[in-house]
């Protein structure tokens, strides 16, 4: 029967309902097949799915990606990495990668970062002769970052879900989202050896680098002090989400002023509109949760990793290649969701410690922002390039071939996870 389920939510997505709206249904459906189940238990099973505090923390997080779009952060941090790096051939590609690591420390969303610093970077690389497939592409793959360095949204839903520790999860992926920055830049460097990519003129001097700290530096606070915040236990990630929203407003406001008070309503609702389709997600993974638990889907998907006789090393190649595949089918947020903590307990059994494990999961989910044809990053990123999304995709292959490197590294080095977890959390 739990086949079933699956099979009518995937039917469902392909005839392109939302993703909410097919679990939902699907599970309703579900449901009335058995006929032993009264439809008042998919409501309670929806309540449960969002009566959770932690999850107040989203629409925050949300609404800070939002205001940084008008701020003017993403802006000023460009002007002062480019005075590092956008002398070299490529100069301005670096940037978007050293930009994104920056920016991963305020938002936590991959496609908030994107829109970010696309509509910054992509008409100054048109400018400066940069093949516009290439921008995008290193464009979007670098936004990939932003869910993997603290803090992280997808690791909130990972914590709320599991009872991990939110801190644990966002310092497990410093190394790892340094590690993306690295093999991204290393890419970048490979592919300038092919093709030769312009370079920018930038002034230098230590009268410039003051002048361009002086106006980075806010932007430069806001994710020492939000991820300062959470990782020596100073505020909750309700409260940090909260901080984060305040900064970046106040910033815009008063200290930028790139925000217009008449503005602000319009940002909020932006974040409201995409704050509820989450929450939706959530009721209807409720809604899933329970039939999952009731179909003990768990104890049976560890049974038959018991009689494939998977060790370690096995299981996660097969999560890896199953995760990478739901990446080209379904959203990340459901994915992880609904498959988590059905594979959790697997993990554990096999002493595979769970913050190596959650951390790894959200990788593959981020990878898969990038793979066709749900991939969310390449449809952004299409859409604000003008080129073709299938033009995208092949751009985007060395960059893809470079996060599955830092992916294989990551699932089979643990401690590139959980050194620094396990130095703080002493």
């Amino acid at each position: 029967m739990i086949s079933i389920l699956f099979l009518l939510m995937f039917l469902l997505c392909a005839l392109g309902f939302e993703i909410w709206a097919a679990m939902g249904l699907s599970a309703i459906l579900y449901l009335l097949l058995r006929g032993d189940v009264p439809l008042n238990v998919m409501a309670m099973s929806m309540v449960s799915g969002v009566d959770i505090v932690t999850l107040v923390a989203i629409p925050f997080f949300m609404l800070a990606g939002e205001l940084m779009n008008e701020s003017g952060i993403t802006e000023r941090l460009v002007r002062f990495s480019q005075y590092f790096v956008g002398r070299i051939q490529g100069g301005l590609a670096y940037v978007t990668v050293i930009v994104n690591v920056i920016m991963a420390g305020v938002s936590g969303s991959a496609v908030a970062d994107a829109s970010a610093v696309s509509s910054v970077l992509l008409p100054a690389m048109a400018r400066d002769g940069y093949d516009r497939r290439f921008a995008a592409a290193i464009n979007a793959a670098a936004a990939t970052i932003g869910p993997i360095i603290p803090p992280s949204i997808p690791m909130v839903f990972i914590a709320v879900i599991s009872d991990l520790s939110i801190g644990r999860l966002f310092l497990g992926g410093v190394v790892p989202g340094l590690l993306m920055g690295i093999f991204l830049a290393v890419t970048i460097y490979m592919q300038s050896l092919r093709h030769p990519l312009p370079t920018t003129r930038v002034e230098g001097g230590l009268a410039e680098f003051l002048r361009l700290l002086g106006q980075a530096f806010l932007a430069l606070l806001a994710p020492v002090i939000i991820i300062a915040g959470v990782v020596f236990g100073v505020v909750t990630i309700i409260e940090v989400a909260f901080l984060a929203v305040c900064y970046v407003l106040l910033v815009g406001l008063l200290a930028y002023r790139t925000i217009r008070l008449r503005a602000v309503p319009g940002i909020f609702a932006r974040a409201a509109a995409t704050s509820v389709t989450i929450m939706a997600i959530f009721a209807a993974v409720g809604a899933f949760s329970w039939i999952i638990a009731t179909e003990q889907l768990g104890p049976q998907v560890a049974r038959g990793i018991q009689a494939l006789g998977l060790g370690r090393v096995g299981f996660l190649l097969v999560v890896n290649i199953f995760f990478l595949f739901l990446g080209c089918i379904m959203d990340a947020i459901p994915a992880m969701l609904i498959f988590f903590p059905v594979l959790l307990p697997v993990a554990k059994g096999l002493g595979i410690d769970p913050i190596h494990f959650g951390v790894v999961v959200v990788l593959n989910l981020m990878i898969g922002l990038l793979t066709p044809p749900v991939g969310a990053l390449l449809f952004l990123e299409a859409k604000i390039a003008d080129i073709p999304f299938e033009v995208l995709v092949r751009a985007v292959t060395p960059y893809l071939i470079a996060l599955l490197a830092v992916l294989g590294l990551i699932t089979y080095v643990p401690a590139l996870v959980t050194f620094v977890p396990n130095q703080v959390f002493r």
